[in-house]
């Protein structure tokens, strides 16, 4: 990350997750991606979690033990990836749009960085999963994988899975997004209550009928709109 400096305003990051718990079904952070807005790599590691592995699930992840037994630990990882997120400054002096944190794009980050163990404010977070014309309703997130092939028109998570496509992927679909224009009169603060990342519950029936390029051509956001990004 050292080579990058303060003008790389948005990011995209994924995880790959490994297995930990007796049945190895409890998500650990395995491996890691960052990339710029040019689908450059900023930051691509393994990680090795602080509890054992007992699942690396290869056939999806590709993760073998050997890769994890002298990986970077999960701590030094945090810090790499708050302080290149928050440019250096601590998290409680973070002032979003101030220039001081970057836009941070994903799909389910909220898992993710869980999993990482990293705090970011939610203003600066932009999420594929929850992004209401993305979304199946208001409560219902379409998969990344169908995401990427209906949007993009190309297929991803086909077999072994790299966090770096989802990454390009995450980013493609949020400058596709970001590239819709509507009028700014009618496009309501996301302070605003009803603002929360969901449809009014009454368009959740039109929603479904819709098709992703219908829903693409809505004029009216009921939600903060990425163009204004």
């Amino acid at each position: 990350m050292d080579g990058y400096t303060r003008e790389q305003h948005v990011v995209a990051l994924a995880c790959k997750m490994v297995g930990g718990g007796s049945d190895g079904s409890l998500d650990l952070c395995g491996k890691v991606c960052i990339i710029d807005e040019h689908e450059n790599i900023i930051f691509h590691t393994y990680v090795k979690p602080q509890i054992p592995v007992t699942n690396c699930r290869y056939e999806t992840t590709g993760i073998r033990p050997e890769f994890l037994r002298d990986a970077m630990p999960l701590k030094q990882v945090q810090k790499k990836i708050q302080d290149f997120l928050c440019n250096g400054e601590p998290m409680w002096k973070i002032r979003p749009r101030a220039g001081r944190a970057r836009i941070l794009v994903g799909h389910g980050l909220d898992h993710d960085l869980d999993r990482l163990q990293v705090e970011y404010p939610a203003i600066m977070i932009r999420d594929t999963a929850k992004y209401p014309p993305l979304m199946k309703t208001s409560k219902l997130s379409n998969s990344l994988k169908y995401l990427t092939q209906a949007y993009l028109g190309y297929d991803i998570q086909t077999g072994i899975q790299d966090p770096y496509e989802d990454c390009v992927a995450t980013m493609r679909l949020y400058n596709r997004m970001r590239s819709q224009v509507h009028r700014r009169e009618d496009c309501p603060l996301a302070s605003d209550p009803q603002n929360r990342n969901n449809f009014a519950s009454w368009r959740q029936n039109e929603l479904e009928r819709m098709s992703p390029q219908e829903m693409m051509a809505l004029s009216r956001s009921d939600y903060y709109c990425w163009c204004f990004d």
